[in-house]
């Protein structure tokens, strides 16, 4: 089983606030002394952190469930609960984030230290201190917290390099790789060798330097899922420079030339952006009995049909096993980095961590449906949250929920759907009788 990791969903769920408190101030001498229940404290966020030390998603394999702590309860005399920790989560570079429900983008993390906040918790439930007015200065009413964000989470790993190696199997990638940086990849004379991509630092000379990735072997049909199919081909979509590499010996009975057209095929096929990327044809194996010769067929092919004074797609004819060609092509790389810009692979918008409740148009504050039975049932965001926060121990709390729903026209609504006094009626688990 391979140790690399680079798709996962998850399950989070944001800490609930705490509970307010119905609480009256009883001390000697101190005559009418009024509610003193305090707020509950806020629940915890769960965060994102990158962590640079990490390469793979394999920490998510065992453990896909993250839940915050709550906030906690008011107390007496006025003291608020306290709010309680966030829940930090490290993820490597190069992660992205989408809502497994809706599908939108929650952020691309490719930031060392970089934090989302992917749900957060709720807020504290006010204490009966918060509801005395003149007319009621002893109120018997308190909320409970706010439940946190639950979220599905599919998280994506997209290895964060400067420049993809790409083509056939058993080209040499893995061999270029292993001469040209520290990196120490699996080399066989098999295809597939490479079943994970593997990065190294490339020093360029003059303090600069790349990452390179040896990505695993595409074959036609790759964009469509044959062979190791789509599941390394995002790895490229971080790249700035391509390393085309073509073997030409010939040895396999294939034609470079074809070779070229069948793999920008398929980086076409996945997404038309891979191919906006500069790219370098590395001809690879050039120390093989056949290779010049063609490599020489190869270049008339490719520059057949391209204008004299037009750019030309760079080759660098190289042999990885004697480490021959190989200082021109890091320097041209080098360069061409230099004047390459990045590849945004979203358009995130600026998030802003403050949570706005605002009344969204066209969206129902409830639902009213019918069970077999005849009892109704009523549902919706806001009408469940005030369900969720209302403390029915207090007689009093109750009616300012019965108020509330009368206040959002479900009385109304029920009759007009026929409800008659008795009726049951139930939201979530909870069921009572309409009094009409």
């Amino acid at each position: 089983m391979s140790m690399f990791l680079d798709q996962v969903t998850i399950q989070v769920k944001a800490g609930k606030g705490g509970d307010g408190m119905v609480a009256f101030r009883r001390e000697k001498y101190v005559p009418d002394g009024g509610p003193a229940g305090g707020d509950g404290g806020r629940g915890g966020d769960i965060i994102f952190v990158v962590d640079e030390g990490l390469r793979t998603l394999l920490d998510f394999r065992y453990n896909r469930h993250f839940k915050a702590k709550p906030g906690e309860n008011g107390m007496t005399k006025g003291m608020h609960g306290r709010g309680a920790e966030d829940l930090y989560v490290k993820v490597p570079v190069g992660t992205t984030v989408k809502d497994a429900q809706t599908g939108k983008i929650l952020g691309d993390l490719v930031i060392p230290g970089e934090e989302l906040v992917v749900a957060h918790g709720g807020r504290g439930g006010r204490g009966n201190i918060r509801f005395a007015t003149h007319n009621n200065p002893a109120p018997e009413v308190a909320e409970n917290g706010e439940p946190g964000e639950e979220r599905e989470l599919e998280m994506e790993l997209k290895v964060l390099a400067d420049v993809g190696l790409v083509g056939f199997p058993s080209v040499g990638k893995s061999t270029i790789l292993s001469v040209i940086s520290a990196a120490r990849p699996k080399i066989g004379a098999y295809h597939f060798t490479t079943l994970v991509p593997n990065l190294g630092m490339v020093e360029a000379g003059e303090g600069n330097s790349f990452v390179a990735a040896d990505l695993p072997g595409l074959i036609e049909g790759a964009s469509s899922g044959v062979g190791l199919g789509t599941q390394f081909l995002r790895h490229i979509e971080r790249t700035r420079v391509l390393w085309h590499v073509i073997d030409m010996s010939g040895l396999e009975g294939r034609d470079p030339y074809e070779d070229y057209l069948a793999i920008n095929k398929e980086l076409e096929t996945y997404d038309l952006r891979l191919l906006e990327r500069p790219q370098i044809i590395v001809a690879n194996k050039m120390d093989m009995p056949d290779s010049k010769e063609n490599l020489a067929k190869f270049k008339e092919k490719l520059y057949a049909e391209v204008d004299e004074f037009a750019d030309k797609i760079p080759v660098f004819p190289i042999s990885s096993i004697a480490k021959q060609g190989l200082q021109p092509l890091i320097s041209a790389t080098s360069e061409l980095l230099e004047v390459t810009p990045e590849f945004p692979l979203y358009d995130l918008e600026e998030k802003d961590d403050t949570v706005l409740y605002e009344f969204k148009e066209g969206e129902p504050e409830f639902t009213i449906a019918r069970d077999p039975d005849a009892t109704w049932v009523l549902g919706g965001d806001k009408l469940e949250k005030l369900f969720t926060m209302t403390n029915f121990q207090h007689d009093e709390s109750t009616r300012r929920f019965a108020r509330q729903l009368r206040g959002m026209g479900v009385d109304d609504a029920l009759r007009s759907r026929g409800a008659k006094d008795g009726d049951l009626v139930r939201i979530q688990d909870f069921v009572f009788e309409f009094v009409d």
